[in-house]
């Protein structure tokens, strides 16, 4: 489980990790936001009405599911079973309610925190990306501020100040937690 907070390049690590590690997979998470500029239906997320969440959510669908910033998100139960019996490691980009479910459900999950490089750098990341308006962003700056101070319930944390750095580290993770002993 990756999580970081809001602007701090979980998804952007993820998806590099993707490309650099042929046994990783990813299931493409469910949301009820409208996608973003460049973001495809069924690639980035896929994109339901709240009603089909709540469908979705009555059948079981969901493994864990959350509602940040007044949407819903939800990782999709099957496709990571699936992908866990077929000897597969999967990679999620949760938030920290999120990740500490999953833990609670796999014991043998590992929680990497991905910090930015400082609160400031944050803060100009979020308003770099140019998605959400002033007020948006000073919440989302809250509660990355909340979301931090739980970092003691993760097994690693990365900084990511430098993109190539960051990812060299979840890598070196990724390898050390396939060998560890357990």
């Amino acid at each position: 489980m990756i999580s970081a907070p809001s602007g701090g390049g979980k998804t952007s690590l993820v998806k590099a990790l993707l490309k650099k590690d042929a046994n990783l997979t990813h299931p493409v998470s469910f949301t009820t936001r409208p996608p973003r500029r460049k973001e495809k239906n069924g690639r980035d997320y896929h994109f339901i009405s709240d009603e089909e969440f709540k469908k979705r959510l009555t059948k079981g669908d969901f493994l864990e599911w959350s509602r940040p910033f007044g949407q819903r998100y939800a990782t999709p139960k099957a496709a990571i079973l699936r992908s866990i019996g077929r000897g597969r490691n999967v990679v999620l980009n949760l938030d920290v309610r999120g990740a500490s479910f999953i833990k609670k459900k796999f014991k043998d999950a590992v929680l990497i925190y991905v910090l930015p490089p400082s609160l400031n750098a944050l803060r100009k990341r979020l308003i770099g990306r140019s998605t959400d308006d002033s007020k948006e962003i000073t919440k989302r700056f809250r509660l990355a501020k909340k979301d931090i101070a739980n970092l003691n319930k993760y097994d690693y944390a990365v900084v990511n100040d430098k993109f190539g750095e960051a990812v060299s580290d979840l890598q070196a993770i990724l390898i050390a937690e396939r060998f560890k002993v357990r």
